[in-house]
């Protein structure tokens, strides 16, 4: 298993998750995004910097995820095209996508999109809780654990 990270729009403190896990279990993670960062020296984490543009790191991932791959997104078209090609998704959030809600999840964001597409006021995402950050922690630790062990 592989971990592809949709880099981008990861929050700092998911990103610092991420390092750690790959190294505690040797596990190759690799941050795709359209903008150069800093990276721990860690043999397990890579960056994999694609060109600017609308969905190029998605589709990258896309391109490039297989069955049983993990990939960290907030992204739910990007989510609902991983799935389809049998890969974990978990949002920084720590909620677990899969086949029996991402298409749920489309059809709200979609219906979301269209509300603010006509004027509606909808608001951004609340601030990552200590408690998101824990559920992705905790997540991530019982996949590793389960394709490690």
């Amino acid at each position: 298993m592989k971990i592809w990270v949709d880099a981008d729009a990861c929050p700092v403190v998911i990103k610092e998750i991420l390092f750690k896990a790959a190294l505690r279990t040797q596990t190759e993670t690799t941050f795709v995004a359209n903008h150069s960062f800093r990276l721990p020296a860690n043999r397990f984490v890579n960056l994999l910097q694609v060109e600017k543009g609308f969905d190029v790191a998605d589709n990258e991932i896309v391109r490039r995820v297989c069955a049983n791959d993990l990939v960290i997104t907030s992204d739910i078209p990007l989510a609902a095209e991983v799935v389809e090609k049998d890969a974990l998704v978990l949002t920084p959030r720590g909620d677990v996508l899969d086949k029996q809600n991402v298409r749920q999840r489309l059809n709200i964001r979609d219906f979301m999109d269209t509300m603010r597409s006509s004027g509606v006021q909808t608001g951004g995402p609340p601030a990552l809780s200590q408690k998101d950050k824990q559920n992705f922690a905790n997540f991530l630790d019982s996949t590793l654990r389960k394709v490690k062990g």
